[in-house]
């Protein structure tokens, strides 16, 4: 069961760039443990509900929105957005704070932007909590992309590749940044609801009405799209493989990996592959759940990590 919700002690913007300011909320107790919540997308955004994972009597909790995402400003822009700049915007948030060092929460795309975070800044991170592994490797993104999750969900596949011309079937991904970086509003909309109802008709285990709705809403679909797409024709910003070949780095960073035994949008050998890089992690497989962080296995596996975590730094 979640924590109960709470409202935020602050929100504010924060300029980090001379064209982004990111949307950021203050919860908890600002004496407690720091950590800072990072969303999936690349293109999501922070919800109320992802407060409630936390103790908020015991955690200091950060939640922000990354460029272009959610409540940050401006929306859905690609111009500065790249994972480096993500990693820095981290440090700008921590410096705010003046936290010295945090732990780091994240799933998906969040758990990419987190081990990113953690391998640049290892002294800074005292402990990561990621869930639902993306290591944003050449083959992740096929397999989602370009027909290897299509096998399972061929129904909801027809729908992805309905925008796209048989002729340009062969490379989706640029395809859809075509469309997706257009002048022409009716297609360029028409392409991200598209791109992101792929994503959420994939992310649960069963059926999940709620899930589908928050892909669908087209404040969401926008952002969603262009930014993964524009992180996913440039490699994520990242040599290939990148995250496992500097996994060494976090050896010294407490760990919990959660992940659903049918995650399809992330095949959960992503999280093996991490762990084998970083054995000293705990992982955690929820064996009747998918991608979704809203899965009851999947957050219930998540609040006892905080509470672990809790043990071990307090």
């Amino acid at each position: 069961m979640l924590f109960p919700a709470i409202q935020p002690l602050q929100t504010f913007h924060l300029k980090v760039s001379d064209r982004h300011e990111l949307y950021i909320e203050e919860c908890g107790n600002p004496a407690g443990v720091p950590v800072i919540f990072l969303h999936g997308g690349p293109g999501g955004s922070s919800e109320p509900a992802h407060r409630r994972y936390f103790d908020p009597e015991r955690y200091h909790i950060i939640l922000f929105d990354q460029r272009g995402c959610g409540k940050s400003r401006p929306h859905a822009s690609l111009e500065n957005n790249t994972t480096q700049d993500l990693i820095e915007d981290l440090e700008k948030i921590r410096r705010h704070f003046e936290i010295e060092k945090w732990v780091v929460f994240g799933g998906s795309w969040g758990s990419t932007l987190g081990l990113a975070y953690a391998e640049a800044y290892p002294e800074r991170v005292s402990g990561l909590i990621l869930r639902g592994i993306f290591l944003c490797r050449q083959q992740d993104i096929d397999w989602f992309y370009q027909g290897g999750a299509a096998r399972l969900f061929p129904d909801a596949w027809q729908d992805f590749i309905a925008p796209i011309p048989p002729s340009e079937r062969d490379h989706l991904v640029k395809a859809y940044y075509r469309r997706l970086t257009s002048d022409n509003e009716i297609e360029r909309m028409a392409a991200a609801k598209a791109w992101s109802v792929w994503e959420g008709s994939t992310a649960t285990l069963r059926p999940d009405k709620s899930v589908l709705c928050y892909f669908s809403d087209p404040h969401i679909a926008l952002s969603i799209a262009r930014i993964e797409c524009h992180y996913f024709i440039n490699n994520s910003f990242m040599r290939e493989n990148q995250l496992l070949e500097d996994a060494h780095k976090l050896k010294d960073i407490p760990g919990f990996i959660v992940h659903g035994r049918y995650d399809v949008i992330c095949p959960i050998d992503q999280a093996f592959s991490l762990h084998q890089q970083w054995p000293s992690a705990q992982l955690k497989v929820i064996s009747d759940a998918g991608h979704a962080v809203s899965e009851a296995g999947i957050s219930k596996a998540l609040i006892e990590s905080t509470n672990q975590m809790l043990r071990l730094l307090e």
